[in-house]
């Protein structure tokens, strides 16, 4: 079991890489902004879920988010009950083959990408054929980690609309990006707005 959890750090800590990198952020991002004071959290979670004769008649796993940060889940390879809300509905996830992992997204991975990335709202449900099983390994901000949306994601704010428009008529048909950086930096050196 212990290969099996280092193995799985080491999937998450590149997940978090390729997350970061995918955000315009530094590949290391993610992973610094878990560390806290001690590396992030990790912990792993087997769960069974008995085979009920009326599923019907039972809720299973109410729907939730996962508090935390990336979840990489081995579920059962022939019993279903795994569903994601999506586009309203919700959808049946099947049961895993040949050992995948299925990766989920927590709510601090939502705080850190500033919305850009989700947190997945999912629930587990009983099924009256055999029971599941499931081992969810969650690679998790260190309780001492102070979370906030990556600055870098944040939109401009608390800025003077005079001074946009100064910006926008010699930049109206660039790329935006740049424009709101622009404006962070004017916030930040001191340029307060005018309304407050």
């Amino acid at each position: 079991m212990d290969e099996y959890i280092a193995q799985l750090i080491k999937l998450a800590e590149k997940l978090s890489e390729l997350m970061s990198e995918n955000l315009g952020l530094e590949k290391g991002y993610m992973k610094k902004a878990f560390s806290g004071g001690k590396g992030p959290g990790v912990g792993t979670k087997v769960a069974k879920y008995p085979q009920c004769p009326s599923p019907e008649l039972v809720r299973g796993l109410r729907e939730h988010t996962d508090a935390g940060g990336i979840i990489l889940l081995l579920q059962d390879d022939k019993v279903p009950g795994l569903e994601f809300f999506k586009d309203g509905k919700w959808v049946e996830i099947p049961p895993s083959k040949n050992n995948a992992i299925f990766v989920n997204t927590g709510d601090q991975v939502e705080v850190l990408s500033n919305g850009l990335y989700k947190s997945v709202v999912h629930r587990v449900m009983p099924d009256k054929n055999g029971s599941r099983i499931s081992i969810a390994t969650f690679y998790n901000p260190a309780g001492d980690a102070m979370i906030s949306p990556a600055p870098k994601l944040l939109y401009p704010s608390n800025f003077n609309f005079g001074d946009y428009l100064k910006l926008y008529g010699s930049t109206k048909f660039g790329e935006k990006g740049p424009r709101f950086e622009s404006m962070k930096k004017n916030v930040t050196n001191g340029h307060k707005n005018l309304l407050t």
